[in-house]
Order: C-alpha cells, then structure tokens, then sequence
C-alpha cells in the first residue's frame, strides 16, 4: 500500500508582503505628513517661534510619534476588517483571514497589528521567520491566529 504523498507547504509570500507593505507606506505617511502638520500649527501657534522645530524626545514629539502608530493602526485594521486587505494587498491579491477563513474580530486584528509592529521594529524578524516556521506564519500571524493567504487571480 502506498503511503499518501505529503501536503505540500503553503508559500511564505513573503516577496508578496514586502510589496504590500512598501505599496501602503504611501497612503499612510500621506497620513502621518497631515497629522505632523497639525502638530506643527498647533505648536507654532501656541506661542513658539514658527522656524522652531517640535523639541526631538518632547512629551508633544511622543505623542505625534503614538497618534501615527494609531493612524497606521487605523489605517490597517479598518482596511483588514472591511474586506481583508489594505489598498497594498489589492494588486497582489493578499487577504487576511482568520485561521478558518472567516473575517477576524477587532481584537484579533489589533494583536496582528501590534505583534507586526514589533517585529518591524526588530528589522521585520517575524516576517523572514515565515520562511522556517512550519506553517510559514509571520509572528503576527502565530499571535493573532490569522493567515496571510493569496487569492486565485479572476476569471476574465
């Protein structure tokens, strides 16, 4: 008796990924640009010099640095809620899904964005884990429970 051949792995997309995420950095530093002038004008009009840069390390530079990881968390989690993927993923047909391939919850899609963050912030080691893990889950993927999947291309 033949033993059944083994299911092979799922691709890391990485490469696929990669693109997305340098597609949506446009949209959202368009965001972080408005946000950082916002900031600015508030702070030039509330008495300081208008050449004056906002103080680097400033409690008020924290807190543009906080409301720009919310806009991208924003950004992120309204696009994966809404249908999945984010305006980077459409050319590349990316989804996010839950492990069942359901729609994921809010809270789901927040432990994503939040473990993604990190590990960009670790020159994306979650992401290139993908191509040793198992399953070829990212970090974010392993914390939130969710997968990157790769839609099949349309029938025209």
């Amino acid at each position: 008796m033949a033993s059944p051949s083994p299911t092979p792995r799922p691709a890391a997309l990485i490469g696929w990924r990669l693109l997305a995420l340098l597609y949506d950095l446009w949209p959202v530093v368009a965001l972080w640009m408005l946000a950082s002038a916002i900031f600015t004008f508030a702070y030039t009009f509330s008495g300081h010099d208008s050449h004056e840069n906002i103080p680097p390390f400033s409690l008020l530079q924290w807190l543009l640095w906080l409301v720009c990881w919310l806009i991208g968390a924003g950004y992120a989690v309204l696009s994966w809620r809404r249908g999945g993927q984010t305006l980077g993923m459409r050319p590349w047909r990316l989804q996010v899904t839950a492990a069942d391939g359901t729609a994921p919850d809010w809270r789901t899609l927040l432990v994503r964005y939040a473990v993604g963050s990190a590990s960009l912030l670790l020159a994306g080691l979650g992401f290139w884990w993908a191509w040793f893990d198992r399953d070829r889950l990212t970090w974010h993927d392993r914390a939130s429970g969710t997968r990157m999947v790769r839609l099949p291309k349309r029938a025209k």
